[in-house]
């Protein structure tokens, strides 16, 4: 991009990762503006930005909104003029997807349609400025299973196994068909599963800590023996920095930690780090002691495992932090952070949606 001073869309900004971009990004960028779209449904928690620094949260403003609601996407982009659309805004959890797909369908298809009608109507209109960039933000998953040996790149077809794949999957074509057919300077990344700070407890990992941390069942799928590769969420709002400013339009980039592990391997090492910060001695796998293998969900991809060797040599991207070290300071964020893990749990942070948002 052109400009230092951008004004960035970023939809879903109080998610997992789109929090965590918001953070990354006014930190290193100090002269970036970001407007925050957000639909606030189960994941999206105002809280998230709750304690932002003080110069961040000048440049931050947030707003109450669905992508799908042309008018008010096009009511930002006349008052605000952005530089760049950031695309997290997106239903994401597997199971949820199993049991009930057509929501998938409307924010992850419908909801993406909508944003780049918008976006397209801007950029047509503001005289089709070269810097402006619209960058989806997508998953591996949309490439399907892998065997045991080889790696997703960002050449491999797409082969989705899940409705949410699916799902990601279409809207990542319309991204590439809105750069083809119209010249909208469009980007795509594609990365692995993501762990970190403000993670929805009904995820992988912040679930096996919080359930260790009570000595609660640890409910495995399977035989334990999935592969993924594991990629810090810190590690991954960098990338998409990097990828914002330098990525070039059309282009895909695969963004992964190079880590990978079975599930059953996570699970025994997030039993160690938490038993020893219990101060229990990890060679008497306390902790390991409770996991429970249960039956496998519907469609589960045996391996994934994405190459970087694109975006480290075009673009001098690679991840900062080990598996070990990023999962300890996850483990650490959850410790000091319970409150925000009982605001979740219990629902108190929805009765704060409703009262400040859904009940006016």
């Amino acid at each position: 991009m052109e400009k230092e001073d951008l004004t960035l869309l970023v939809t879903g900004g109080a998610g997992f990762i789109g929090s965590n971009f918001i953070r990354t990004a006014l930190e290193a960028r100090p002269l970036w503006r970001i407007v925050n779209l957000d639909a606030l449904t189960y994941a999206g928690n105002p809280g998230n930005l709750r304690d932002l620094p003080a110069m961040a949260s000048s440049r931050h403003t947030f707003v109450h909104g669905d992508i799908r609601d042309g008018a008010l996407v096009d009511h930002l982009f006349e008052e605000h003029h952005f530089d760049g659309v950031i695309h997290f805004a997106a239903e994401s959890h597997v199971d949820r997807s199993i049991l009930g797909p057509e929501a998938f369908v409307e924010t992850n298809v419908v909801g993406t349609f909508r944003l780049l009608e918008s976006s397209l109507r801007f950029w047509e209109s503001a005289g089709r400025p070269r810097g402006f960039r619209f960058l989806h933000v997508s998953t591996d998953e949309v490439y399907g299973s892998l065997g045991p040996e080889g790696y997703f790149t960002e050449e491999t077809p797409y082969d989705p196994s899940s409705p949410y794949s699916a799902s990601k999957a279409a809207s990542d074509h319309f991204v590439r068909a809105y750069y083809r057919t119209y010249g909208l300077p469009t980007v795509v990344t594609n990365c692995t599963n993501n762990y970190g700070p403000y993670q929805f407890p009904e995820k992988l990992i912040p679930l096996m800590i919080l359930n260790i941390l009570e000595e609660k069942p640890l409910p495995v799928y399977g035989d334990g023996l999935h592969v993924r590769d594991w990629l810090y969420v810190v590690d991954h709002c960098e990338a998409l920095v990097t990828v914002l400013e330098r990525g070039l339009p059309g282009e895909t980039y695969n963004i992964g930690g190079g880590e990978e592990k079975t599930n059953i391997d996570m699970v025994h090492l997030l039993c160690d780090i938490v038993d020893e910060r219990r101060g229990r001695n990890s060679g008497e796998a306390e902790s390991r002691k409770l996991v429970r293998f249960v039956t496998d969900r519907p469609g589960h991809d045996r391996r994934y495992a994405i190459s970087i060797s694109k975006i480290r040599e075009a673009l001098g991207w690679s991840p900062r932090y080990s598996l070990r070290e990023a999962l300890s300071r996850t483990v650490d964020w959850y410790l000091q952070h319970m409150d925000w893990v009982e605001q979740v749990r219990t629902g108190e942070y929805r009765k704060w949606i409703g009262r400040n948002y859904e009940d006016r």
